[in-house]
């Protein structure tokens, strides 16, 4: 059954397809010869600021899988999703602006604004990890 817990998991993994993105850029840079095939390092130190900046987006949406995605994933399992639900796509929504701004700027209102959508993540987190862990039934 689709719900919106299962649609923001879906969508939280989705969303770390932005590596996409950065191998199409890694491609036309080998392409055009402006990089060697192993030219690259993972943080993409060699290339541009933006480079840079998809990188560490990208590896961040990963690193956030196993936490959020994994309470989504127990929530769904175990037919408590109505304690992600109300918030599910309130998580994925955080996550996207949260990667967009970390691909625009870096300057210091940006990565204010970056960190709150980062927060809004991490404390819906932990409230489904309360309400999972903590309170009976769904």
């Amino acid at each position: 059954m689709t719900t919106p817990s299962s649609i923001a998991l879906a969508g939280f993994v989705t969303w770390a397809l932005l590596v996409v993105l950065m191998e199409l850029v890694r491609t036309r840079l080998v392409l055009t010869g402006r990089v060697s095939p192993a030219g690259f390092v993972p943080d993409n130190a060699n290339l541009s600021p933006f480079m840079q900046r998809l990188a560490r987006a990208y590896a961040n949406c990963v690193e956030n899988i196993p936490i959020l995605g994994g309470l989504l994933l127990v929530a769904i399992v175990t037919g408590r999703a109505p304690v992600t639900d109300p918030l599910a796509c309130v998580l994925l929504g955080a996550r996207v602006v949260q990667s967009s701004i970390h691909l625009v700027s870096v300057s210091p209102p940006m990565v204010t604004a970056r960190f709150a959508a980062f927060a809004v993540q991490l404390g819906i987190g932990l409230y489904w990890a309360w309400k999972l862990l903590f309170t009976a039934g769904a």
